[in-house]
């Protein structure tokens, strides 16, 4: 049979609360080398916070368009809730305001080659691995690299 999830995976990965800061969260990746953080709340997968959710240097915000009415200036609605959006993301003080809420994960038994096919289509680089509902490991692109030199 086959390798799975389990047999590959990072055990017991370094988890975050929501509350944690961005500050704080990007210095626990640099000092463990690391690329992700699954985000857990009372011991629950909520969500994970990636070196892309952190790295805002890049990220543009597009500020809102304003609509000149009768020499009075309005902002254009939905660019406002955009702009909150972004602005909040880009100086997001917590995790859970940069997290990705909600991620692919995948049940400990998954084949290694279903977890690298949904990586693939899902366009991720590291997925939470659950025993149920519990998180048990993290699998990243590089474990799968590695699955194939070591080999069944």
């Amino acid at each position: 049979m086959g390798r799975t999830a389990r047999d590959i995976m990072t055990k017991d990965p370094l988890t975050v609360a929501r509350d944690l800061t961005v500050t704080e969260a990007a210095k626990l990746m640099v000092d463990n080398r690391v690329g992700a953080l699954p985000v857990l709340d009372e011991g629950k997968l909520v969500g994970i916070v990636t070196e892309g959710d952190l790295i805002m240097q890049d990220v543009r915000i597009e500020f809102p368009t304003y609509i000149h009415l009768l020499d009075g200036f309005i902002m254009y609605p939905p660019a406002t809730a955009r702009f909150e959006s972004e602005l909040k993301k880009a100086v997001g003080a917590t995790v859970a305001d940069v997290m990705s809420s909600d991620p692919v994960v995948i049940q400990a038994d998954m084949s290694v080659e279903d977890a690298a096919t949904l990586m693939v289509d899902r366009e991720v680089s590291r997925i939470p691995v659950l025993d149920g509902e519990k998180l048990v490991g993290i699998i990243s692109k590089s474990d799968i690299v590695r699955s194939l030199i070591v080999g069944e």
